[in-house]
């Protein structure tokens, strides 16, 4: 039996249905896709399949006994305790654990005999049940989701949305289900924390079902995809880019078969209408027998066309001077904090600039600065150049009034515009029949980024400062806005985490790095590439995002660098074997101290000695595989596989 069987399944708030007929597997271990335009119903098959949704017709079951972590979009929190005991909360007797041993370690201030004597029993509970570890585990995870030392301690009520969302990421990565449902996983995550992700998720034994609008991540994670249709569902044992290429093939042959079919009906028809009277009556009744036997092709369902019908076009706008901006010795503080120093920046016109980096680096304080939106917190000197018509961005759509209606929206921008027109240039947008007249507070998260879209595209631009413009949208309505800012005449300036976006639209990259922000004169596919070859070790440097920074250009890599590059790639090498050894003398040692444990008794000063020797060992254990995680992370960014 599968791990999880779907068959038959259909759900439909209208009729016709959402979806219908939906039957798939997903095997032990598994890593599948889900992909579909927004709207098709990606979300709502999660939901069935973790029971919050009950199906028209149709089944989703697990094996028995199996465990499921689902990670939704809404990324819903309790709004109590801190991100640790968040972090903990799936492990409930675990957790319980861990709190007697905190008071049992209060209490044994005392001295008297009874308090030691429970401290011992409570650390060799908490050992034994192999809390300590998970508790290393859980703090690791929540490391590389940007929450490590104090911040640990931060209580859930005071994170902001995206925060609250990576710790829910974390709660379900630390459960190790059976089965992970993954909605939307990377919309709250920057480059880096993705990639580590990426080699999360490929080393877990747990089957992952995943929903994402990131191709790069599509492309790393799952060797299989399903595609989503109201009336039919796909499946390709391919990853992401590989089954766009198939599946436009089978739609030609299928079209090209029901074409086909269609023109041996109408003649065998006219045959028919010609004969059935005739001398040839016979011929002409067997045919008539053989059309009603035959099975009739419909035209192939292909979910994405209607996607594809986004119309991003931009106004012509006057030609910009060839100085668009001129940034000297920029910087920004927030809160006392400074995120950046000595930027220094020349846009000419035609460039696309590209602003990556960690979260909460300064990335798009630095385009709000760019764009002239000051903070007082900001220094630095910015010219401007000369006929610039400049449009905003904003990845919190705050250009967005909640209760008025899309035609509103664009008639804010554009008032002589009437109702209809106003429609009719939604439609370029996605937005059909009554849609137009939908509330924005109604709207979904990729409908919204596109009227937003849509509002910034009504006057003519020739300067465009974007922040995360891809979040929400699906992939066909990414890949066209890729298209039109390919060939825009303008100037860009924008801030994503999208790698495929990024490669295909930015001619330079400025990047916020440990102790400094590089200006690269080169597109996003170059720069990274150019780290690659270089394997620089700060990428895991846990002080990148405190840091304050100062502006460089970064020069190619000399024959000596590159010397020197190999030379630290060997080392690495080296260290991890001699790492791999330690741990399997580690982890036999370890094997054998808590069988120990298990025997020991009534024996509470052996037990006692033996689990504080349990817990350093553990912790050894544990420093250690992330140190081999580290230089294998930093190998495999080089081009290099570790055996």
């Amino acid at each position: 039996m599968a791990l999880l069987d779907v068959a038959h399944l259909s759900f439909g708030y209208t009729e016709p249905p959402l979806f219908d007929d939906v039957s798939f597997r997903v095997e032990a271990g598994e890593r599948v896709a889900l992909v579909a335009p927004n709207g098709a119903g990606k979300s709502t098959l999660l939901r069935l399949i973790a029971g919050e949704l009950a199906p028209d017709k149709g089944s989703a079951l697990l094996q028995k006994e199996r465990s499921l972590g689902y990670y939704r979009q809404s990324h819903e929190l309790v709004a109590e305790g801190t991100v640790l005991e968040t972090l903990l909360s799936g492990f409930g007797h675990l957790l319980e654990l861990r709190r007697t041993l905190r008071r049992a370690e209060e209490g044994a201030a005392s001295g008297t005999e009874a308090a030691l004597e429970a401290l011992a029993a409570a650390q060799e509970a908490y050992a034994h049940s192999g809390a300590d570890q998970l508790e290393r585990r859980v703090e690791t995870i929540a490391g590389k989701l940007g929450f490590s030392g104090a911040a640990l301690d931060r209580q859930i009520a005071s994170l902001s949305g995206g925060e609250r969302g990576r710790v829910q990421l974390g709660v379900v990565l630390a459960q190790e289900p059976d089965l992970l449902l993954l909605d939307e996983p990377t919309n709250h995550l920057d480059l880096e924390t993705i990639r580590w992700l990426e080699t999360y998720l490929t080393g877990l034994r747990s089957a992952v079902l995943l929903v994402s609008h990131d191709r790069a991540f599509l492309d790393a994670t799952c060797p299989s995809t399903l595609e989503l249709g109201r009336s039919a569902l796909r499946i390709y044992p391919l990853p992401y880019s590989q089954y766009y290429e198939a599946r436009a093939a089978d739609l030609e042959r299928e079209r090209r078969a029901a074409e086909e079919q269609a023109s041996f009906i109408a003649k065998t028809e006219d045959f028919i209408r010609r004969n059935l009277a005739g001398q040839k009556t016979k011929q002409a009744q067997s045919r008539r027998k053989m059309l009603d036997k035959l099975d009739r092709l419909s035209g192939p369902e292909d979910v994405w066309a209607r996607a594809e019908r986004v119309a991003f076009r931009f106004v012509e706008a006057p030609r910009s001077g060839d100085l668009v901006l001129d940034a000297k010795a920029l910087g920004a503080s927030r809160g006392g904090r400074q995120l950046y120093h000595g930027v220094e920046l020349l846009v000419r016109r035609g460039d696309r600039v590209g602003i990556v980096g960690p979260n909460g680096s300064g990335k798009s304080t630095l385009l709000k600065q760019l764009a002239g939106q000051s903070h007082p917190e900001d220094v630095g000197e910015l010219r401007r150049g000369s006929q610039l018509r400049e449009g905003y961005f904003d990845q919190q759509l705050g250009s967005l009034n909640l209760t008025s209606t899309c035609v509103e929206e664009i008639r804010g921008v554009r008032g002589e515009l009437n109702v209809d027109a106003a429609r009719q240039y939604l439609a370029r947008f996605r937005f059909y029949g009554d849609d137009p007249l939908r509330p924005v507070s109604s709207l979904s998260g990729g409908e919204r980024t596109r009227l937003a879209l849509a509002k910034l595209l009504l006057e003519p631009r020739n300067l465009l400062f974007l922040d995360e413009p891809t979040n929400h949208l699906d992939i066909p309505a990414a890949e066209i806005l890729e298209e039109a800012l390919t060939g825009f005449e303008g100037t860009v300036v924008l801030v994503s985490h999208d790698r495929r976006f990024l490669e295909t639209v930015t001619t330079r990259t400025v990047s916020f790095e440990p102790g400094h922000v590089d200006v690269y004169e080169g597109g996003f596919k170059d720069f990274m590439d150019m780290k690659a070859r270089l394997a620089r070790a700060e990428l895991d440097a846990p002080a990148a995002a405190a840091a304050p920074t100062r502006a460089r250009t970064t020069p190619a890599p000399s024959a000596e660098q590159q010397r020197e590059l190999a030379k630290a790639l060997a080392r690495k090498r080296k260290r991890l074997e001699q790492l791999e050894e330690s741990l399997a003398r580690s982890e036999a040692e370890l094997a054998a101290l808590r069988a120990r444990l298990a025997e020991v008794g009534a024996d509470w000063e052996q037990a006692h000695v033996w689990a504080k020797k349990e817990q350093a060992l553990s912790q050894q254990v544990e420093e250690r595989m992330a140190e081999w995680m580290s230089l294998s992370e930093q190998l495999a960014a080089a081009g290099e596989v570790p055996s």
